[in-house]
């Protein structure tokens, strides 16, 4: 357990380090304006020979707000949220600082904004598909009435710590990154500025609970979460699931090799998304660039629409695929029968200990 505890610390601590490192060893180009920062609703003041010809800055598609920052004796001109053209947020004379690569990245923003629409919404809907045609699984011998211990209640209470917490990140998330593209043009510029403002507040004031829940969760449950020799058969049968009316239940312990990947996804993909997030909440405590902020950015986006997609099928599996599933996570106990279809590998160990 505590070699697993400080293999685990060794690799957030990687990710947080390389993250930083990344920001840090960028170029030291003047920090300028972001997406997230606080903006002042109002026209811009005057132009600069500089922004003349600059990409993005002929037709500004909507209307757009002020960012509250100067940069040197003109005022930066951008819309709140996810920008339709990264290089709209570079200043023309520091040509340096641009990172194609990244720029490139960043400017499929509307992109972005359907994959994050499609992680939650698209991938609900495929599922209640999956669920009209396929049907659920359902308990072969019913409910014994005899529980089985699964969950503490330390478990339990960090797991809804860092499940609302992320609810509420993810729909927020939604506003900074669809809002661009699928409210901002239905509203005004004081009603758009309001709403990320918003937003951006219960977006910053909900990553702590969701970093501190991320962080125990993952510590807890890692030493149940390492590889089986049967979990690439669980695959190969899609965990007895997509099977029609057929009855197929493959070998699984604690957690099957579905819960494992979930879990490995949230491990890795949640610390580069918590890194990144706290990157660009703290530029300047950082010492980032431009660039090197761009790149959080786009590490925070991909984390976000993959970890969004997951916790969707997390969240059907747990509430509407699996009955019986949804109490383990209230009470902490199981029906033994679940645990003998579901979880056989662990119910035998639990027997063999005469626990059960």
């Amino acid at each position: 357990m505590s070699k697993a505890i400080r293999l685990f610390s060794f690799i957030v601590i990687s990710l947080f380090v390389s993250s930083a490192a990344m920001a840090a060893t960028a170029d030291n180009a003047k920090l300028q304006p972001q997406e997230w920062q606080k903006i002042n609703v109002g026209p811009a003041q005057g132009t600069h020979h500089k922004l003349d010809g600059h990409p993005g800055f002929e037709n500004l598609p909507h209307q757009q707000t002020l960012v509250g920052a100067n940069n040197g004796d003109y005022n930066l001109v951008e819309s709140q949220g996810m920008p339709q053209q990264a290089a709209m947020l570079m200043p023309a004379e520091l040509p340096e600082a641009q990172n194609e690569a990244t720029l490139g990245y960043l400017n499929n923003s509307g992109t972005f904004a359907f994959l994050e629409f499609a992680s939650i919404f698209i991938v609900a809907g495929l599922f209640i598909l999956f669920v009209l045609f396929n049907g659920i699984s359902r308990l072969e011998k019913g409910f014994s009435g005899k529980l089985i211990k699964r969950w503490s209640g330390f478990s339990i209470s960090i797991h809804w710590l860092g499940a609302i917490s992320c609810i509420a990140l993810i729909f927020t998330g939604l506003v900074l990154g669809l809002g661009r593209f699928y409210i901002e043009p239905s509203t005004n510029v004081y009603g758009w500025a309001g709403l990320v403002g918003i937003a951006s507040s219960l977006h910053g004031l909900m990553a702590w609970p969701f970093i501190v829940g991320y962080v125990l969760m993952v510590l807890a449950w890692f030493p149940k979460q390492m590889p089986a020799s049967y979990d690439l058969k669980w695959f190969a049968k899609l965990g007895g699931y997509l099977n029609f009316g057929k009855k197929v239940h493959p070998d699984a312990g604690f957690a099957n090799a579905g819960e494992k990947l979930f879990f490995w996804t949230f491990a890795i993909g949640g610390g580069l998304m918590v890194a990144s997030g706290l990157v660009m909440m703290y530029p300047e405590t950082f010492d980032v660039s431009k660039n090197a902020a761009n790149l959080m950015l786009a590490i925070h986006i991909t984390a976000t629409i993959i970890i969004s997609a997951f916790a969707v099928v997390h969240f059907f599996m747990a509430t509407v695929m699996s009955e019986g599933s949804m109490s383990n996570m209230t009470t902490g106990y199981c029906d033994e029968n679940w645990a003998k279809q579901h979880h056989n590998v662990w119910y035998k160990e639990l027997k063999d200990a005469g626990k059960v």
